[in-house]
């Protein structure tokens, strides 16, 4: 089965984990994060670019209080030589990995380690919070306005992690997979991302995707290791020193 190219997951991104609000100023799109991170802060270019749309685009997301971060994607090396250029430095590279939903479900998590939960429960958003997904994040999830879930994992009778999926064009993309610290390294990741992938599957969903970044060495070493296929990504750039306006 071909996978989805880069650009189309960027698409899948975008839409199951969306933005407040957007507009559209000059080559850039806006967007208006309220708390939900970088994925819905970050400007993204749509047109080629000058210096002068930098500035332009800068001013917005200082307007709307937001300091000013730029997402890079795969092919666009002219607008980060100019972000750089300009004084904005790499922050988080990214990475996504893709695969055909039948090649992780392939073994459903032991019995009652992933409950299918709408909307999270309490418990689920205190192992959110401590691992630092707030409102602002949660309330990205809530807005989603396709098909979604998010599940529980649980082991040794305790809750212990959880995790927020959307479907997009047939995609179904993972976001904030969280496991509290006492229950890592228990195989908890592994049983929430197959049990994601055969509700994907129930969907009608022909693929299943996640972000992580470069830095996160577990994992990353867990999703090659579930046949997931490391398909590009993108970086942010923001100003050295920059300060909230």
């Amino acid at each position: 089965m071909t996978l989805p190219d880069i650009h189309t997951l960027y698409d899948v991104v975008a839409a199951t984990w969306p933005a407040a609000q957007t507009q559209q100023v000059g080559p850039w799109m806006i967007r208006t994060g309220k708390g939900g991170g970088s994925r819905v802060s970050a400007a993204t270019a749509h047109q080629p670019i000058s210096p002068d749309d930098i500035v332009t685009a800068d001013r917005a997301m200082r307007d709307l209080w937001q300091t000013p971060l730029f997402m890079v994607r795969e092919g666009e090396d002219t607008l980060d030589a100019m972000l750089e250029t300009a004084g904005y430095v790499i922050k988080d590279p990214s990475v996504i990995y893709v695969a055909p939903v039948s090649d992780v479900a392939t073994m459903r998590p032991p019995p009652v380690t992933a409950f299918t939960v709408w909307p999270p429960l309490a418990v689920q958003r205190d192992i959110w919070a401590t691992g630092g997904i707030g409102d602002g994040r949660l309330a990205v999830m809530d807005r989603a306005p396709m098909p979604k879930t998010t599940f529980l994992g649980r082991i040794d009778d305790k809750p212990a992690a959880t995790v927020f999926v959307g479907c997009h064009e047939r995609c179904a993309m993972i976001h904030a997979l969280e496991v509290a610290r006492p229950f890592r390294n228990k195989g908890l990741a592994r049983h929430l991302t197959r049990a994601a992938a055969f509700w994907a599957m129930e969907q009608g969903c022909d693929h299943i995707a996640l972000v992580t970044t470069a830095a996160n060495t577990a994992a990353n070493a867990l999703y090659s290791s579930l046949g997931m296929t490391r398909v590009g990504g993108y970086h942010y750039r923001t100003l050295a020193k920059g300060l909230h306006p």
